[in-house]
């Protein structure tokens, strides 16, 4: 389900922003950028291209890559968030910060999961937990990190139709964020969650339950003005109404949802709620609408499809690249230990020639003198 990937994409902006943006508050350009992740990414793109040509500090430079990373995801341009969110990695292998590493391998999975890459999602997320386990609980950034973490792992059991599973995903990963004592900083998290919890229950016919958890998401998206967010649930709450045929409420909040995912330039966000007023118009039997808006629909799919596509072909010619260089090293490496073994064995040779000469001349002199002695 296409959905997954806008939700899992926006866990990774929560981290980013709440990880490392209090450490360049100061920065009302950063400041701004954050706020703008989800509503206007093209300026915090702008922005945050602005901020890194002169950034020097090494820790500042990855909470931009990862701004930039996280605005073109809201943007559905895989192609550059990956470039980015490498970037990012390969800097922080270069710190022995254990909060930034976890905080890059968790985005990372996210990215895996967008593309639908699980296993390398899963091995990912394992790895993060596994660096987490060294860290003493009262860290908030170890709750933040493990709720996020469970989110991802959610996701991909819900995408998988395994509802159930997902469920017991999410809802540890809602008591995780509850332990964080910032909570505004959680809130981007929280409305994404909520929102899966209630798709979920969608899913298992259980709208008595998935009404709540909308309702919470949208509680959550509003405190923040998050209208993507927002949007995104109202096309939950549509859904529920249309499964109990309440076509005409499920267009009123599609129409809702479909004003404020304007210039938010989610093309999955609008290919969804496109769909979702076909289908309501089709069952209303307004045959010119639902032509207009399967229209619409398909032009957004196009789209988001020709983005994946491009995202897909950079992360394959990046295994590339890697495998050729591991297989770089393993031939530098063989040529060094070749050349060594080369020196340490020409170097023992000499030495064995040198002695063997040695005792040759010292075993001629001896003879010589041996020779002598019997002659005289």
């Amino acid at each position: 389900m296409r959905i997954v990937f806008y939700i899992a994409l926006l866990c990774a902006l929560l981290g980013q922003i709440s990880v490392y943006g209090q450490e360049i508050s100061d920065d009302s350009l950063m400041k701004k950028a954050n706020q703008e992740i989800y509503n206007n990414p093209d300026n915090a793109i702008r922005i945050g291209k602005k901020l890194i040509q002169k950034e020097k500090d090494i820790n500042k430079s990855i909470t931009i890559y990862l701004l930039i990373s996280t605005a073109n995801i809201a943007k559905r341009d895989f192609d550059e968030s990956l470039r980015y969110i490498l970037m990012a990695k390969e800097l922080a292998q270069k710190t022995n910060d254990l909060k930034t590493q976890t905080n890059v391998l968790v985005l990372i999975a996210i990215q895996y999961q967008q593309m639908e890459l699980f296993s390398k999602s899963l091995e990912t997320l394992d790895e993060a937990e596994e660096s987490l386990m060294k860290v003493p609980e009262s860290a908030s950034f170890k709750h933040f990190e493990m709720a996020r973490s469970y989110a991802v792992r959610g996701m991909i059991y819900k995408s998988q139709s395994n509802p159930e599973i997902a469920l017991e995903k999410f809802k540890i990963s809602i008591k995780n964020f509850e332990k964080i004592k910032e909570k505004k900083e959680t809130y981007y998290n929280q409305s994404i969650v909520y929102y899966n919890i209630g798709y979920c229950y969608l899913i298992l016919n259980q709208t008595e339950k998935a009404r709540p958890a909308f309702m919470k998401s949208i509680y959550f998206a509003k405190l923040i003005k998050a209208k993507s967010l927002e949007a995104f649930t109202l096309k939950g709450l549509a859904e529920m109404h249309k499964q109990k045929h309440q076509n005409q409420k499920a267009l009123n909040l599609l129409k809702e949802a479909e004003i404020l995912c304007q210039g938010t330039g989610d093309l999955t966000l609008k290919e969804g709620i496109y769909k979702e007023i076909a289908d309501n118009y089709l069952s209303m039997g307004n045959q010119n609408l639902y032509q207009v808006y399967c229209k619409k629909y398909f032009e957004m799919r196009f789209q988001r499809e020709q983005n994946e596509l491009v995202s897909i072909n950079r992360s394959i010619n990046n295994q590339d690249m890697e495998m050729l260089k591991k297989s770089h090293e393993i031939d530098t490496r063989y040529r060094y230990f070749s050349i060594a073994v080369a020196v340490f064995g020409s170097l023992v040779f000499a030495l064995f020639l040198y002695f063997t000469l040695k005792i040759r001349r010292k075993n001629k002199k001896y003879h010589k003198e041996i020779q002598e002695l019997i002659r005289s």
